[in-house]
């Protein structure tokens, strides 16, 4: 037991942030499974935080305890995760009484830095899910309380570990097109998983901090990681010109709605046990609608985002994030000296294949399973000769296999060298987080944003040096 604690031990100190630990940062000096705590019972943190890690991994850890400010979703994720612990609302309360090692972060994105800097101040380290936080000042508390606490924070970063993604970095480190000197990259949500969020308090800017937080940290970080450089100014603009008090119609949520047999975007909820049993149950305790209308007028998050990024190594990237395309799916392309890399995902006309966008939805938010499905290809471009096609496998669901890659990464292979270094810790919640803080910034202001001005992390122009 104890060989096996000090392997998981070992594999957070793995994801701390650029500085370097030593393997016994995190010894306890304790001879037990490690003690762990869960705050934030929505989707999320029951499934992929909560149930699976008890399923595959409770010959290292236990949860010792489970806080939500909604009683009905905590009795309820208590019975999903299949534990035994005691639930809390009081979250300070959990912290004194159950004393953990551990404190897992999966609550709505604006109350992130709340239960980071209470955990690190007690004496635990910290995993959150992503974004990091949602605004600036946010951020600098979370950059200070790690830095008085001696502890460390984890970043749940999953999409960094899909064999996709991580083939686009062996790429580009092979310096197989040269110096790297601009990128496109444009993601697109379908009119499934897109509308969701606007469905969710994720539509709302002071709960999520916009898309260009909570979603668009895992493009950011894509990028951070794989031009191993820090972003250095950031130049935007967004509107809100599809979802919100843009629609002809409205209503209290779906379920009761009048117009469920007229609007395109009707979304039964009442087919999904797990989502009625969660949610729809329990909206007595804190009137939260997880099936809310679309087009209700407090929505004032930003539906069409492009924005430009200077990064400190001198590339440019031009990004954009569509939230009702009629498919699912992403490009990128990246110039470089000595040629072109192009990569994408899941555009139907590019293979010539009909793709049910509704099913596809589902398996992409599917936590525990993977299915396969033969390969996706990345196109290389030399100057003055032919391209090159390399076929990557790919999987479908957990983001591209990253959800049971980076657990695995932690629980079961934390000693092996990942040459990718894929491990993400403050620095990389921070600068992912920032670019889309920077991009809000700058649409309010209709000015480029310095990220030098926003925390006291200083761009680098290669991140490993």
């Amino acid at each position: 037991m104890e060989n096996s604690r000090r392997t998981f031990l070992a594999s957070i100190s793995m994801l701390a942030a650029y500085s370097a630990f030593p393997i016994n940062a995190f010894n306890f000096g304790l001879s037990k499974k490690l003690r762990v705590v869960l705050v934030g019972t929505g989707i999320r943190g029951t499934s992929f935080w909560g149930k699976r890690l008890v399923d595959e991994y409770s010959d290292i850890l236990e949860f010792v305890g489970l806080s939500d400010i909604n009683p009905g979703r905590l009795k309820y994720g208590k019975e999903y995760i299949g534990t035994n612990c005691p639930t809390f609302i009081d979250f300070d309360k959990m912290l004194v009484e159950t004393k953990p090692d551990l404190v897992i972060v999966t609550t709505m994105d604006s109350t992130h830095h709340e239960f980071i800097i209470k955990g690190l101040e007690f004496g635990c380290d910290v995993l959150t899910e992503k974004p990091l936080t949602t605004n600036e000042n946010k951020a600098q508390a979370i950059l200070d309380a790690e830095r008085k606490s001696n502890k460390n924070l984890i970043v749940g970063f999953n999409y960094r570990w899909s064999p996709y993604n991580t083939k686009i970095k062996e790429i580009i480190a092979s310096g197989a097109i040269g110096k790297i000197t601009s990128v496109d990259f444009h993601w697109y949500l379908n009119t499934y998983h897109g509308a969701s969020y606007f469905r969710r308090w994720h539509g709302i800017k002071d709960k999520g901090g916009s898309l260009w937080v909570h979603k668009s940290t895992h493009h950011f970080d894509l990028l951070n990681w794989w031009l191993d450089s820090d972003p250095e100014q950031v130049f935007a603009y967004g509107s809100l010109e599809y979802y919100g008090s843009n629609g002809a119609f409205r209503g209290d949520n779906c379920r009761t709605c009048e117009y469920k047999t007229s609007c395109d975007y009707f979304y039964d909820i009442t087919k999904n046990k797990r989502l009625m049993d969660l949610y729809v149950a329990n909206e007595k305790h804190d009137g939260y609608i997880r099936d809310n209308c679309l087009f209700r007028k407090e929505i004032d998050i930003y539906d069409k985002m492009s924005a430009q990024i200077k990064y400190a190594n001198n590339v440019t990237v031009n990004y954009s994030l569509t939230t009702y395309s009629p498919f699912e799916g992403w490009r990128i392309a990246f110039n470089g000296t000595e040629g072109r890399i192009e990569a994408s995902l899941d555009i139907p006309y590019d293979k010539k294949v009909s793709i049910n966008q509704a099913e596809m939805h589902a398996k992409e938010m599917e936590q525990n399973t993977l299915e396969e499905a033969n390969s996706e290809s990345i196109i290389v471009h030399k100057l003055w000769n032919d391209f090159d096609t390399v076929e990557v496998p790919f999987e479908k669901g957990g983001h591209g296999g990253g959800d049971k890659r980076l657990h695995d990464k932690i629980f079961k292979t934390p000693n092996t060298e990942d040459p990718y270094e894929r491990a993400a810790g403050i620095r990389d919640g921070v600068m992912s987080a920032i670019i889309g803080i920077a991009a809000r910034k700058s649409i309010e202001s209709g000015d480029p944003i310095k990220i030098k001005d926003l925390t006291d992390i200083k761009p680098m122009p290669n991140r490993n040096k």
